[in-house]
């Protein structure tokens, strides 16, 4: 790889460090710590492969949303059984090609949902609050310390 490549691979690995430590650090202060998995795996295709279409803000956000509010649907009708968990990961699967969400992170978000029994609230605080900070962080280290223009589109 070149000089330029390389610059980009360390400049979205400390974006991916940076991000990782400040959610860690409201990770620690929340009751929901266990929300850290996604994100985190959000992060590393976020920073690290920008380019793709699963790291645009239309997957990012949506599809965390649209696979935590399978998982709620889910345990809403069958309760936190192991087999309903795993039934929403693969209708969530579903749910996000059909909407142009693919972002696999966030295809542990039913399986979370659905194991932890996580409330209605969930969906807002931390998922959405968590997804928007994510576009938000990632949009400004993009912008300010790779001076690469993120996201290729919004929606």
């Amino acid at each position: 790889m070149n000089r330029r490549v390389w610059l980009a691979v360390f400049a979205g690995a400390a974006g991916g460090s940076v991000a990782i430590a400040l959610m860690e650090y409201f990770a620690t202060r929340n009751t929901m710590p266990v929300m850290a998995v996604p994100f985190a795996t959000s992060i590393v295709l976020v920073l690290g492969s920008p380019e793709v279409e699963a790291a645009q803000p239309r997957a990012l956000i949506g599809g965390h949303l649209l696979s935590t509010l399978v998982g709620l649907i889910m345990l809403h009708l069958a309760g936190p059984a192991p087999w309903a968990a795993a039934l929403a990961v693969g209708i969530a699967m579903v749910a996000m090609h059909a909407t142009r969400t693919f972002h696999p992170p966030a295809g542990i978000d039913p399986l979370l949902v659905v194991v932890e029994a996580m409330p209605w609230t969930f969906l807002f605080i931390p998922v959405a609050a968590g997804a928007l900070t994510l576009a938000l962080f990632a949009y400004v280290w993009h912008l300010a310390v790779r001076r690469y223009a993120w996201p290729a589109r919004w929606w």
